[in-house]
Order: C-alpha cells, then structure tokens, then sequence
C-alpha cells in the first residue's frame, strides 16, 4: 500500500492549489455571464435607464385591461414610423389575442407584465417564476417568439424579484419618465412633463389605457423627435453583453474598449492560463519533483497582460502560502 506523506512542502503545495482551484471554479462559474456579479448584500435595482452617447429613448406601454386605444395607438405609431415597446399581462393576452399579434406583426417588442399583475414582492421564487412563465407562454403561443424584457407590476420589486428574474433570462426593465398618463394628465402636460424630463437613454411610461393617451401621443412623438432624439424599442436601447445598474438604475454597459476579437482572445487567454495552472496544480499535488512543484508558483506569478480576475488571485495564493508557512514553522518551533 502506498503511504501519502504530508511534508511542509507539500502542505504548502496543497494550500496554493486550494487558492488556485478556487480561482479556476469561479472563473469558469462566471464565463460568458450576461450580468456582472454582485456583492450578496446590495441592492438590486432594474434598469431605469440606459447610459449611451447615442441621441436614443424608448416609448413603452404597459398593458393590463382594457384594449380600447391599443388600435389608435397602434395607428399613430405607424404614422410616424416608431417602432415602441408594449407589456402585456398573461390575461390580457388571453382576452385580446389579435392585439397581440397585431402589435407583433407591426414590429414592436412584446414584453411580459407577469400573468395576474399582481405584488411580485409578496410572491415568493416559485409563484414568480410562473407568474414569468405562463405570460411569456401566452405571448410565445401568438408571436412566436418568447419575450425577453419584463416589467414588474406596479414598479414594485426587490431583490428577489430582480435576481428572479435575471436568472429567467430577461431583463428587469423600469422607466426614467413617467408621463403620469394614468393620472389624467392632459395631452400638453404630459408632453411637457416628458420633455423636461427625457434625456439619451431613457424609458417613457405610457399605458394603453390612459385617459388622454392617443391624443397625447403624435404631440409627445414630435416633441422627442424635435429634440433630435431616435425613437427605439427597447430591446434595440439595452446594450448587448454584460452590464451593471448604478444606484439610479442606469445601465452601464461593461468591457466597451476594445473590439469583438480583442475581448474574445482576453477570454480565450483566461480559459486557456486558469487550465495551465490547474494542469500543474494537479501535478505538484500527486507528488511531482521538487522542480515541478515551484512551477506552481512561478505561475501564479503571470505579468500583468492576464486579466485582471486571475491576477487578483495570484497574490491570494501567495498570501496563503506565507500564512500556512507561518503556520508550519510556528508548529516546528512549538515542538523544538
């Protein structure tokens, strides 16, 4: 039977390889990741906006009963050849499905507004998953496409709602002006609400419902337009690729220097560096020459060219290997 011995060098050899098995785990965890990882205790916040040098803002309506303006306004927006964003409850879909297709066929985005609008924030994970689930089956059954923008409720969210939801695949969309059409507003007042207010990358709140909504909406169209701004959906706002949401709820697009094949080959380099130093770890593990086994360190001790998440590891490791040598010569001199 062969007998491991556990000798200081190996012990020390056995810490870097927990650091750096450590650093392997969480890279691959987190390749190709549409979102950037937060602390567990921060406040997650949708996104309310969206940070571009671009002159671009989005229209949205959310949809929750009756479907009496949808056409006008639906008529109004091909008009003037915008392109908007609708929200549909699940119920409302069920009771006006040729709404849904026609807002479809005329290329707007079709987004999930949960199926009974209700509190998101007093359901718990399971009954907001299927409150995600059948709306986007009732929208994908008509569309035949399945959404990947949802707004909450009521605007009513919390942590659970936006981590839910991100871990669905969609997005948590807010909004940065709200016309207040569901307040009354008159067609002049919410345009100029809308004016003082809109700025490159924002969301309107409009609902298909509004009171003064259709006479509203050619005055707040000309109004954005005026102001030199490109009426996108929203699904053509958002950036594509990883982002963060600021404490205001704009999106901040992430990795924006550099081309396409500039950050695939730093992604390529990561995987292929974090699977060298697995390879030799798991060498110097089994009991490799004492040559080999520096390797170990030596590779940890990449130049700065790698990316920045390995290299953040690399004093970890380091800093492991004084400890437990602190640790071993402590024992050493304690039994001397």
């Amino acid at each position: 039977m062969k007998v491991f011995i556990l000798t200081r060098k190996r012990l020390t050899v056995m810490g870097i390889a927990l650091a750096v098995l450590m650093c392997v785990g969480i890279f691959k965890a987190t390749a190709g990741s549409k979102t950037v990882s937060v602390n567990a205790t921060e406040r997650r916040i949708p996104i309310y906006c969206v940070e571009t040098q671009e002159k671009k803002v989005s229209i949205s309506f959310d949809a929750a009963w009756g479907n009496e303006q949808t056409q006008s306004l639906l008529d109004t927006l091909e008009k003037y050849n915008v392109k908007s964003t609708f929200f549909l409850v699940g119920d409302w879909v069920r009771k006006y499905p040729d709404d849904v297709k026609a807002i479809a066929k005329a290329g707007h985005d079709v987004g999930n507004h949960s199926d009974t609008h209700p509190y998101m924030t007093q359901k718990d994970t399971s009954e907001m998953r299927t409150e995600i689930e059948k709306c986007s089956s009732e929208i994908e059954k008509l569309t035949g496409k399945k959404p990947t923008l949802f707004r909450p409720p009521y605007g009513d969210y919390n942590n659970n709602v936006v981590d839910t939801v991100n871990d669905m695949g969609l997005y948590c969309v807010q909004w940065d002006v709200d016309s207040l059409d569901w307040k009354g507003l008159s067609a002049e007042e919410m345009c100029a609400r809308i004016k003082s207010n809109i700025k490159s990358g924002s969301i309107v709140l409009m609902h298909n419902g509004g009171e003064n909504t259709p006479q509203a909406l050619p005055m707040i169209i000309e109004c954005i337009q005026e102001l030199g701004y490109e009426i996108v959906p929203i699904s053509q706002l958002l950036p594509k690729g990883e982002y963060t949401t600021d404490h205001t709820g704009k999106m901040i697009p992430q990795n924006n220097s550099g081309t396409d094949t500039e950050k695939n080959s730093d992604s390529d380099n990561a995987k292929q560096t974090a699977a060298q130093i697995e390879s030799m770890v798991s060498g110097s593990v089994s009991g490799e020459s004492d040559t080999e086994s520096m390797s170990v360190q030596n590779s940890m001790d990449y130049n700065e060219s790698q990316p920045s998440t390995l290299r953040s590891f690399s004093s970890t490791g380091q800093g492991l290997k004084r400890e437990l040598d602190d640790m071993i010569n402590s024992s050493y001199s304690k039994k001397k």
